[in-house]
């Protein structure tokens, strides 16, 4: 099962990655942290991601219509501050993993990822292509 570990942010964070990286021993913190998930072989992806004042929000209106706002999105309580994605066999072992980020305040959640199995059968062969062509585009590069 693949879970995605999202790491929530509000307009507090996004002032303090403003401000300047995080600490060296933060840093050196997570390093152990993605390193013994890469040891136990179960880290498949994970980024942080820089401040909404770096991003854009696209909103879909139903009629075709589409809405660009440029960041930051200082209207938002919660923002998506970075994620681990992870191969575990569990919701519970995600949740361990999860309980070990080195933080010292924050909150994450915790997310089931579908897998092609969740989707009719027909949409699952077309995923499938679709997942082998990035897959082959990737190598080539």
């Amino acid at each position: 099962m693949r879970f995605m570990i999202l790491v929530k942010h509000d307009a507090a964070d996004e002032a303090a990655e403003n401000a300047g990286p995080p600490s060296d021993e933060l840093l050196a913190a997570m390093g152990k942290f993605n390193e013994d998930m890469v040891k136990a072989g179960v880290l498949l992806a994970g980024d942080g991601l820089l401040p909404s004042s770096k991003g854009a929000r696209v909103r879909f209106h139903g009629d075709g219509r589409t809405t660009v706002t440029d960041g930051p999105f200082t209207e938002s309580k919660e923002l998506v501050g970075g994620y681990w994605v992870l191969q575990v066999k569990s919701k519970d072992e995600a949740v361990e993993w999860a309980s070990r980020i080195p933080f010292e305040g924050g909150e994450v959640e915790v997310r089931q990822m579908s897998e092609l199995e969740d989707f009719p059968p027909e949409v699952a062969e077309k995923e499938r292509a679709l997942l082998e062509e990035m897959q082959r585009q990737q190598a080539e590069r």
